[in-house]
């Protein structure tokens, strides 16, 4: 295995690689989820993430955008209080304001996923050279994404942020090609293959 050996730093990272990471999410919570770890990584690791996401998943109601979108200051201090939750306001207010933007897009094109997978054609990119590496941390998709869901009033949705949640939700295939989970992938799902998007490294 090439650059995938990242999954082997700890047992958490090697669960989320095999069985998460890169598989294409189209289920709209299980995507909020996804978006949500990713905004709230910012300036930290991901190692923390997947140390937290439990006490997350309590705080946010497993992510249920529509109870998210109803909360008010009370519940900002409520998961500020939490023991083990990130202490940051801004984060947290961050979260509200994105379940709000992402029941706007639900209302226009009927789900989240639809809207996120029309970037992509509906399929999975494989982008040339990106199974061998290096892999960039942003590139053109991710940044065009990323423009328009600032548009839309999200927070923390920088063109980095938005690449890793792509690689994470499996709209970009970013597995080593000697990974099991490559195979699995092009497999058993519908993917295209694309030149380089602009990379960013």
């Amino acid at each position: 295995m090439g650059y995938c050996t990242w999954a082997g730093m700890n047992e958490a990272n090697q669960i989320y690689h095999d069985t998460e990471w890169g598989i294409p999410v189209h289920d709209d919570r299980h995507m909020f989820e996804h978006l949500t770890l990713e905004c709230l990584q910012c300036g930290l690791s991901w190692d923390l993430m997947l140390k937290k996401r439990e006490i997350f998943r309590a705080c946010f109601e497993n992510f249920e955008y529509d109870k998210i979108a109803s909360y008010d200051d009370a519940d900002v201090e409520r998961i500020l209080n939490t023991e083990g939750m990130i202490r940051s306001p801004r984060k947290i207010q961050a979260v509200i304001n994105n379940a709000r933007c992402y029941q706007k897009i639900r209302e226009e094109f009927g789900n989240f996923c639809d809207y996120i997978w029309s970037y992509a054609g509906g399929k999975t990119i494989l982008y040339q050279g990106h199974d061998k590496g290096p892999i960039p941390v942003s590139n053109g998709l991710s940044d065009r994404l990323s423009r328009d869901l600032k548009k839309r009033g999200f927070k923390y949705v920088g063109g980095v942020t938005i690449y890793s949640h792509l690689q994470a939700c499996g709209i970009i295939c970013d597995h080593d090609i000697e990974c099991s989970c490559y195979q699995k992938i092009i497999a058993g799902y519908p993917t295209v293959k694309k030149r380089k998007d602009h990379e960013v490294y």
